[in-house]
């Protein structure tokens, strides 16, 4: 199947399901926010689909890996907690980690043995990309909380176009397979990138193609 039977849409699905329908190398850039295997829970007790297991881990990042272009970045958030679940399920399906962000945040969204001021993501190579010519930093400040409105783990908008614009060119196509609220796709369009979203809940699809089709942030 082309790949232009997905571009620019929000898909309603199992990502592993619908990439195994993309051709290969056709994606420049993936930034995505997989589940953190941690079974979350927010303050009103919203969870999140396979968020209780790993099961998914290798299979959506070798596909991930497949239809990623040669020399192509991924950004893909994770749980600390959960660390070397991922780096090893990233390396198996065979990335390569090149590079590690950190958003500071001015606010602690947990409480526990240390206040957690700050989200993370690794900065996965396949092949040998291209340095840019303007690296972003890998310490990133104004974070914006979005009050998890539409999404329990919602990220802003903001916080992903610096890495759009670093690692795609315009016109270039970002792919997240974890799309839950649509931030990447949105960003994806503000940055003059076309887009791939895929979501397994229908509610959170449904608000992402909402999102991505008024350009909200």
């Amino acid at each position: 199947m082309s790949i232009h039977n997905f571009v620019n849409r929000i898909i309603w699905g199992d990502c592993v399901r619908v990439m195994k329908q993309m051709p290969s190398v056709s994606v420049d850039l993936v930034v995505t926010d997989p589940p953190y295997m941690v079974s979350y829970t927010d303050r009103s007790g919203r969870r999140l689909i396979n968020d209780d297991n790993s099961r998914w881990l290798k299979p959506a990042f070798a596909e991930v890996y497949r239809v990623l272009k040669r020399g192509g970045l991924c950004v893909s958030f994770y749980g600390w907690n959960q660390a070397e679940k991922f780096l090893g399920g990233w390396k198996a399906s065979g990335f390569t980690p090149v590079g590690h962000f950190v958003w500071v945040k001015r606010y602690a969204s947990k409480t526990g043995f240390t206040e957690a001021r700050h989200e993370q993501a690794y900065l996965l190579a396949k092949g040998q990309p291209v340095k840019p010519r303007h690296p972003p930093p890998d310490v990133l400040y104004g974070w914006r909380y979005t009050g998890n409105r539409l999404h329990p783990t919602q990220k802003p908008v903001g916080a992903l176009l610096p890495l759009i614009r670093a690692y795609s060119q315009p016109g270039g196509l970002v792919l997240d397979p974890f799309a839950g609220s649509g931030t990447t796709a949105v960003a994806a369009k503000i940055a003059g990138r076309r887009y791939i979203g895929i979501e397994m809940d229908w509610g959170h699809c449904r608000v992402a193609n909402r999102r991505v089709k008024e350009r909200g942030v």
